[in-house]
């Protein structure tokens, strides 16, 4: 169970405030005992977050706690040069004491690709050679490589990682086809709720785990990013978050709407879909938000209907909701629930 985190910015505060709120929430989360804090990647936006650059934060983080692991969540491999990123990684794991997570990804949005003078349409194909050149960068000790993007020529990646073979990867899936593609890979996954429903999802779900078991791969595992906020109480909980997190629904939803891309795939019904969602039908479907008991027991029906293998919370989806009520502990009894009721999570984990 860890917390995914925007590093966000807040309307009337500075960015070193932005860097500084995020960093006292990572020692809280250090001091709960969660397992691991996932770092996003967000280019060009200034009013939502700070996090451009989520490697060099990982390494800040790993200087500043002891136990818990940093993830990225996900590092946007088409925007980099993949030798260099592998050059970072490693290093990173070193730093870190091993405990980095190299999550990957492509993103559903252009925007980062239109700064940066990439086609959007280039990102599948450029994903899976950057990914392809990591992997070798990290197990060989040199390398040859010619493809439509990158080259090399008999290069020695340096450092080689700490862990063996290297940090765990873990890609974000959307479509259906991305789940079987990663199920037969034997890759761990991220999957979300956000733009399909939890029935939806467990379907596509279904579709991994089929193909990992035909793939003979041990190897899966399923984490899933949402929103979550607990308070002493129910009411007080809806009434601290529902703006926050439907703002967090709604601008995903303009986003993928003009996305240039949604002839291509599924965005522009997803893009409906977000715009026209429900604060009260979203309850335990795509946010957990209440009191710890009814929290618990909408995570514990997400795990079970999605088979997931861990949690990626974002505690201030929308970043609206103020840092005291990020933080504070909601009632005293809340570890017990936790072991009765999550009994493969740490007993802290919802204390923030």
């Amino acid at each position: 169970f860890g917390s995914f985190m925007e590093f966000h910015t807040r309307e009337g505060n500075g960015q070193e405030d932005a860097f500084q709120e995020s960093f006292n929430h990572v020692a809280l989360a250090e001091d709960l005992g969660l397992d691991t804090v996932w770092l996003a990647e967000s280019h060009f936006n200034p009013k939502r977050s700070v996090l451009s650059a989520p490697l060099v934060l990982a390494a800040a983080i790993a200087g500043r706690t002891k136990k818990i692991k940093i993830g990225t969540a996900v590092q946007i491999l088409p925007l980099g040069n993949p030798l260099r990123i592998a050059e970072e990684v490693a290093t990173l794991d070193h730093v870190s004491g091993g405990r980095f997570e190299f999550g990957i990804g492509r993103s559903g949005l252009p925007s980062a690709y239109d700064g940066y003078n990439i086609p959007y349409t280039e990102s599948r194909e450029r994903f899976y050679e950057s990914m392809e050149i990591i992997k070798k960068a990290f197990t060989e000790d040199s390398f040859t490589y010619t493809g439509k993007y990158n080259s090399y020529e008999d290069v020695c990646l340096t450092p080689k990682p700490l862990q063996n073979p290297y940090p765990p990867m873990r890609i974000a899936a959307t479509t259906s086809e991305t789940f079987t593609t990663l199920g037969q890979m034997g890759i761990p996954i991220f999957v979300g709720v956000r733009g399909l429903s939890l029935s939806d999802v467990a379907q596509q779900v279904v579709l991994y785990r089929e193909a990992l078991e035909k793939s003979n791969h041990a190897t899966g595992s399923i984490f899933l990013r949402v929103p979550v906020h607990v308070a002493d109480s129910t009411k007080e909980a809806l009434a601290n978050s529902e703006a926050s997190f439907m703002k967090q629904f709604r601008r995903l939803g303009s986003q993928l709407g003009s996305n240039a891309t949604a002839s291509l795939n599924t965005e522009g019904n997803t893009s409906k879909r977000l715009s026209e969602i429900d604060w009260n039908d979203i309850q335990g479907e795509k946010v957990a938000v209440g009191d710890p008991t009814k929290v618990v027991d909408q995570l514990k029906n997400m795990i079970n209907v999605l088979t997931l293998d861990g949690i990626a919370a974002e505690f201030n989806a929308g970043e609206e909701i103020p840092a005291t009520k990020v933080n504070e502990e909601p009632i005293a009894n809340l570890n017990k629930l936790i072991s009765a009721h999550i009994n493969h999570f740490k007993p802290q984990l919802l204390l923030i």
